[in-house]
């Protein structure tokens, strides 16, 4: 198995807002809290000795309440606030200790970001606007324009090019905002609230929309968020923050199902659990039959579990070919039926290892258990419909 690649290393990040931080930053390493730290000094702890890896190509979710620091956060990775103490690798590069001439070299050609407010000049083009950043990396004007609407067309406003932001509804110009960011090329998206300032539907049509850019461009995102739903829609693993410092770190089905505390139960109580839990997380270890070698003797003996009615058979690769229950096969011993596929049923359903909860209630219909499947075809397991039951009732209510 390939190991990730390291794409943003931070380790022991503090961020101490005030005229001394160092006074408050021994207190802090002397054990003080947030709030001592702040009435002895009036210094606000805006990280509290942060440390975590995201990797190349990886969708990451910061979110947290107002105050949280996850807006301080994304903002010491482009140095746009520096931090007190620690260290921010990127490609292997210490940018926390940098000059601020390499580190304008670093925001020109490995980090863009994307703000709340779309941030776009109001008295340019769309297109200019998504030149910008190519302008001030001295690229000519036909190249930049070139890849202005090159990227225009991947964010959908390939015809809004000469029109200008105020033509375009919210939804448009935080598009121009992302197309601004990807015309750069640069490896790293920082998006800080980005879609917040959305309306719900347009809210959710531009993180459809990120997730279908992120499938192509493989990008390394970290996207700051204050909305549970929005993180465990979008993010391949989530950090959740509080006053200034990480609470948990996971993948969404992580979060859900493993909370480390009260604070994140509180967190993920109002959560669908089925749109968020895929099928691959909720199977268990299940043998299945072989197909042409397991007599139906040899596969009542395999279904020894009484909670499991059903079986899968599958082929010499390993490939799923059919279906057997207990009733079936007991019925075909009394008959002295030897062939399991006298009894074996070929509709069934399968499905990926990724497909979420949600998507599976219709396909329990024909009342057999779903099989899941790897990308090459091959058995996984099967779950039935108790399981998905059993796995979207939220234990803490």
């Amino acid at each position: 198995m390939k190991h990730p690649e390291s794409k943003i290393v931070i380790t022991n990040l503090i961020k101490i807002y005030g005229d001394q931080p160092h006074v408050a930053l021994k207190l802090f390493r002397l054990g003080e809290t947030r709030d001592s730290i702040f009435k002895a000094t009036g210094h606000t702890l805006g990280l509290a000795d942060v440390s975590l890896t995201i990797n190349q190509g990886e969708l990451f979710v910061v979110m947290g309440l107002s105050g949280s620091g996850k807006s301080t956060l994304v903002r010491c990775i482009n140095r746009l606030i520096n931090p007190t103490s620690g260290h921010i690798y990127i490609d292997g590069e210490d940018i926390a200790h940098v000059d601020e001439k390499r580190m304008r070299s670093i925001r020109l050609t490995k980090v863009s970001m994307v703000f709340q407010g779309f941030g776009l000049f109001p008295h340019k083009t769309v297109a200019e606007n998504v030149e910008y950043g190519l302008k001030v990396k001295g690229i000519d004007s036909a190249k930049r324009r070139k890849k202005a609407l090159e990227t225009l067309e991947l964010v959908g406003l390939a015809q809004w090019g000469d029109y200008l932001p105020s033509s375009l509804s919210g939804g448009m110009q935080q598009r121009v905002g992302l197309a601004r960011a990807l015309a750069t090329d640069a490896d790293i998206l920082l998006m800080d609230e980005a879609f917040s300032a959305l309306d719900p539907l347009i809210r959710r049509e531009m993180q459809g929309e990120l997730l279908r850019l992120q499938k192509e461009l493989h990008k390394t995102i970290v996207f700051i968020s204050h909305d549970i739903q929005e993180a465990l829609k979008i993010g391949d693993r989530i950090a959740v923050m509080k006053d200034g410092a990480i609470v948990q770190i996971g993948t969404p089905e992580a979060i859900i199902t493993q909370p480390t505390d009260d604070y994140i139960r509180d967190f993920t109580e109002d959560v669908n659990r089925a749109q968020v839990l895929t099928i691959g997380s909720i199977r268990g270890e299940t043998i299945p039959l072989i197909f042409s070698q397991d007599s139906p003797t040899v596969a009542l003996g395999k279904m020894s579990d009484p909670v499991r009615e059903n079986m899968c058979v599958v082929d010499a690769d390993s490939k799923p070919v059919g279906m057997v229950n207990k009733r079936s096969l007991e019925s075909a011993l009394k008959q002295e039926k030897s062939d399991i596929t006298e009894v074996m049923q070929i509709e069934f359903t399968q499905v990926k290892a990724d497909t979420k909860l949600e998507d599976t209630f219709p396909l329990y219909q024909q009342g057999l258990p779903v099989v899941i499947v790897d990308e090459q075809g091959k058995f996984q397991g099967i779950v039935e419909l108790a399981d998905v039951l059993a796995n979207i009732s939220n234990p803490g209510k």
